[in-house]
């Protein structure tokens, strides 16, 4: 029977490390001869214990990221060259560090206007200004008032430019005259009822029915490029051709084949080329007469018609709508008929014009509407014609036209009874010169159309 080997020394044996010690003997290598009992100095050196020798610490080896580059606490190591201090530099800034600006430099910031450490106001600091009160500019007041006025005019004229009649006065036709110098006007008063209640026309002295309608009154209004304009009276019996239709008193066109067949009997007539047309009604001469508060007309003698119910004193006096209808319709108790009532109704055109072109009209708001409403509702105008149109023509005779007759060679009967005929030659003369755009000489000027 074998006995158990004998239990090894109680003093430690070297052997190979094991655990922590393990670990530093793998990275600073195996220690040396471990030191004896202490001596004292003055021993013998050789006798004295040798201090284990010591490996020289190696340099530690930066480790390296996922990428590949390397890093020991920052993230990119500055070259030799010195190189400026910027705050916000990445390449100084730290994992997880917050951006963060040098310190502030100087005593803290007061508030503006506030005292210093001294308790004195801030010499530095100017104190508050105070608020001023807003002024009213009226620089500005006035630029927007100007605008919406100008606003309300233009929606007015375009309001009453959409409210004026229109017909195709105008033709085309074959061998129409060519245009002409000046601007030509053809007005035509009809006596049509249209629109006109019962009790109107026997106020306005209207008489019946009469159908369409006739044209008592003929004017061709030339308003020259410059100088004044020129009014002339076409007589209603004028014994003219009517295309398509023969010889026959001009006011039968008008009857025949309405604006149309007028003007284009008036432009072969003539030779003048027509511009614009125009026609009011009854209606709207007492219309516009009341809205401008009357009109001042002259008669050299008083005017009694018992059988149309017509009374008009001698003199100057101020007519209103009904009586002014009265005096350009009247001609079977004038002296001269027909050529008197024209003369008549030069007289009320030339004295309405410059009535709504005084300022007492125009600068009366009321005054201004009414007699542009009423004029507008009651007027008939070609499809080219415009309200800025009428307003020129209104402009122009307000200066007062030259007022005439076509010149008249006299009276004959025909198949359409007792018509008036021109003086042809002078008449050639009379409208050539209108054509030229030349004033009419004095001989050509007549009130009757009698030289």
């Amino acid at each position: 029977m074998n006995a158990d080997p004998p239990p090894p020394p109680r003093g430690r044996r070297p052997g190979p490390p094991q655990g922590r010690d393990a670990d530093r003997t793998r990275h600073y290598g195996a220690p040396g001869p471990q030191p004896g009992p202490p001596q004292a100095w003055s021993q013998d050196p050789r006798q004295r214990p040798q201090a284990p020798q010591q490996r020289p610490p190696q340099p530690r080896q930066p480790r390296q990221n996922r990428q590949g580059a390397r890093h020991d606490g920052i993230q990119y190591a500055p070259t030799q060259t010195p190189e400026p201090f910027v705050d916000d530099d990445p390449r100084y800034r730290r994992r997880g560090s917050r951006q963060q600006g040098p310190p502030p430099q100087g005593p803290p910031p007061r508030r503006p206007g506030g005292p210093d450490r001294y308790g004195q106001p801030d010499p530095r600091r100017r104190p508050p200004k105070p608020r001023r009160k807003r002024r009213f500019r009226w620089g500005r007041g006035i630029l927007i008032a100007l605008l919406l006025l100008i606003l309300a005019f233009g929606g007015l004229v375009i309001y009453l430019d959409r409210s004026l009649h229109r017909v195709d006065a105008l033709p085309g036709y074959p061998g129409r005259v060519a245009q002409t110098a000046g601007t030509n006007w053809l007005i035509a008063g009809s006596d049509s009822r249209y629109g006109l209640t019962e009790d109107q026309q026997a106020t306005l002295n209207t008489g019946g029915d009469v159908g369409d309608g006739r044209t008592d009154t003929i004017v061709l209004m030339h308003v020259a490029d410059s100088g004044k304009p020129t009014m002339v009276s076409i007589p209603r019996d004028s014994y003219v051709p009517i295309p398509g239709h023969g010889r026959d008193k001009i006011n039968a066109a008008f009857a025949i084949g309405g604006p149309q067949l007028l003007v284009q009997t008036v432009e072969g007539a003539t030779g003048l080329r027509i511009d614009h047309y125009a026609e009011i009604g009854f209606g709207g001469f007492a219309g516009v007469v009341d809205a401008v508060g009357g009109v001042k007309l002259c008669l050299d003698q008083a005017v009694e018609d018992p059988a149309h119910n017509i009374s008009l004193p001698a003199g100057c006096q101020k007519y209103d709508g009904a009586m002014a209808l009265d005096f350009v319709r009247e001609r079977y108790a004038l002296p001269g008929s027909d050529l008197d009532r024209m003369a008549n109704q030069r007289q009320f055109v030339d004295t309405l014009a410059s009535t709504v072109a005084k300022p007492t009209t125009w600068l009366n708001p009321v005054r201004l509407w009414n007699t542009v409403d009423r004029g507008v509702s009651s007027l008939t105008v070609d499809e080219g014609t415009h309200i800025w149109d009428l307003a020129r023509l209104a402009w122009a005779l307000k200066s007062g036209p030259v007022t005439t007759t076509v010149p008249i060679g006299g009276f004959e009967d025909t198949s359409s009874g007792n018509a008036l005929f021109w003086d042809r030659d002078r008449a050639q003369r009379f409208f050539q010169l209108l054509a030229e755009d030349k004033q009419l000489p004095a001989d050509l000027v007549t009130a009757n159309g009698f030289g």
